[in-house]
C-alpha cells in the first residue's frame, strides 16, 4: 500500500500546498484528478464548532487569496509630482529664495506641488512663488493599487483594513489567538470562505482555517444590482464598506479601497453622472475657519456632484476610512485607472458615453 493510500484525505490535501489548483479524489488503490473550482461556499455553514470538512480545507489550500489582479501604478505621477504639506498656521511666499515676502498661504490643511526642490532650503511651488523649506514637510503618496477582476464577483472577497496587528480568532466573536498562525497585514486581500454571528453583534468572517476576523477590520467587496437606466461604464461607490467596484453593464472589471466624506462633510448617497473631468485640478474650501484646506494639483478628478469628485489622493494613506470633505479618495494609481477607463469609448463608441458614479450604503455606516 503507498504512503497515500494510507494517508487520510485530509492530510494528503493540507500537505498538497497553496498553491494547488487540483483536487485528487481518492479512491482504493488509485488517483483520479480533478479541476477545483473556486466555489468557497463548500465552507458555508462552518460556525468554528467542529473539524473543517475535506471539501473546505481543498478549497483555502487551493485558494489562499482572491484571483484577482492588481493595476499598474501611476509611476509617471507618483515619481515626477513632489508634494509637500504646509501649515497649519499661515505661510510666507517669497519671491525668490531669500526675497521679499509677496503674500501668504492661508492657515489650514494645505498641501502644495514643488515645482524646483534644486536650491538649499527653499522651494519653489505651482504658482511660482517661494517657500522655506523649513515650513513643509514632504509627503510620500500612497502607493495602494485596486484589482481588476478577472472572473467578476461571483464571490465577495475583502481587504484587511486593522492597523494594529493582532492574530485572528479561533472561532467568531472569540479572542484574538497566536495558535490561529496568522496576523492579517493592512491592506492584505482575503478570501471569505464563510460568515458567522458573533456574541458582540458583528458578523463574522473566515479567511483561512478557523481564522476569523470581526467585519470592523475588513472591507468586502462585493457585487451589485445595477440601478435602472444605467448602462455602460458606471462605479459604484459603497459608503458602508468604503470601496468602489466598476462595472461594464452587469460586469464588475475592477474594485478598490476609498475614503468618503467625514462626519458633516459626508458624501451624498444618489445616482450621478459624470460632468467634468481634469487631469489636475486644485481643491478649496472653508478659508478663514478651523476647518480650511487648500490642496495644489490634485490629479485624476472627475467631478459628479457639484464640487465633489472621483480623484487621486496623495496626503494620506487611510483608505477603507473616512477620511475626507465629501469627495471620494482614492490612490493615485486608481484614480488614474477609473479615469482612463471611464474617458474611453467603451464597448460601443455609436452610443452616447455616459458615465455613472452610484454612492449607496450596503449597511448603517455611520
Amino acid at each position: 500500500m503507498t504512503d497515500i493510500n494510507i494517508r487520510s484525505r485530509r492530510e494528503f490535501l493540507r500537505d498538497m500546498g497553496t498553491g494547488a489548483v487540483m483536487l485528487f479524489l481518492l479512491e482504493v488503490g488509485s488517483l483520479e484528478p480533478a479541476k477545483l473550482v473556486y466555489d468557497p461556499t463548500v465552507c458555508s455553514g462552518r460556525v468554528g464548532d467542529g473539524a473543517l470538512s475535506q471539501e473546505c480545507v481543498a478549497m483555502i489550500n487551493a485558494f489562499p487569496e482572491p484571483p484577482v489582479e492588481e493595476i499598474a501604478p501611476d509611476l509617471s505621477t507618483l515619481s515626477t509630482y513632489s508634494f509637500w504639506r504646509i501649515g497649519p498656521e499661515a505661510t510666507n511666499l517669497f519671491d525668490a529664495p531669500g526675497g521679499n515676502v509677496v503674500g501668504q498661504y492661508p492657515a489650514g490643511f494645505n498641501f502644495v506641488r514643488a515645482l524646483d526642490t534644486s536650491i538649499e532650503d527653499w522651494l519653489q511651488i505651482e504658482g511660482g512663488h517661494w517657500l522655506a523649506r523649513t515650513v513643509a514637510e514632504f509627503t510620500e503618496p500612497s502607493y495602494f493599487r485596486g484589482v481588476r477582476l478577472p472572473y467578476g464577483l461571483d464571490h465577495p472577497f475583502a481587504w484587511v483594513l486593522d492597523k494594529t496587528g493582532i492574530y485572528t480568532s479561533e472561532y467568531p466573536g472569540g479572542p484574538p489567538s497566536p495558535a490561529t498562525g496568522r496576523v492579517p497585514l493592512r491592506y492584505e486581500r482575503v478570501n471569505i470562505f464563510a460568515e458567522a454571528p458573533g456574541d458582540d453583534g458583528w458578523i463574522w468572517y473566515m479567511i483561512g482555517p478557523d481564522q476569523w476576523v470581526n467585519q470592523r477590520y475588513l472591507s468586502i467587496a462585493q457585487q451589485i444590482t445595477r440601478p435602472r437606466n444605467v448602462a455602460g461604464r458606471w462605479a459604484a461607490v459603497d459608503l458602508f464598506e468604503q470601496n468602489l467596484v466598476a462595472y461594464e453593464e452587469d460586469k464588475p472589471i475592477f474594485a478598490t479601497l476609498i475614503s468618503s466624506g467625514l462626519p458633516g462633510t459626508d458624501t451624498n448617497q444618489d445616482l450621478f453622472t459624470i460632468w467634468a473631468r481634469l487631469e489636475r485640478d486644485g481643491m478649496s474650501g472653508a478659508t478663514g475657519a478651523p476647518n480650511a484646506y487648500a490642496l495644489q494639483s490634485v490629479p485624476w478628478v472627475q467631478y459628479f456632484d457639484e464640487a465633489i469628485s472621483l480623484h487621486g489622493t496623495y496626503w494620506h494613506d487611510l483608505f477603507g476610512y473616512r477620511q475626507s470633505r465629501g469627495c471620494v479618495n482614492m490612490s493615485i494609481s486608481d484614480a488614474r485607472f477609473i479615469f482612463e477607463w471611464m474617458g474611453s469609448a467603451g464597448p460601443d463608441p455609436e452610443v452616447e458615453k455616459v458615465n455613472y458614479v452610484y454612492v449607496h450604503s450596503s449597511g448603517d455606516y455611520r
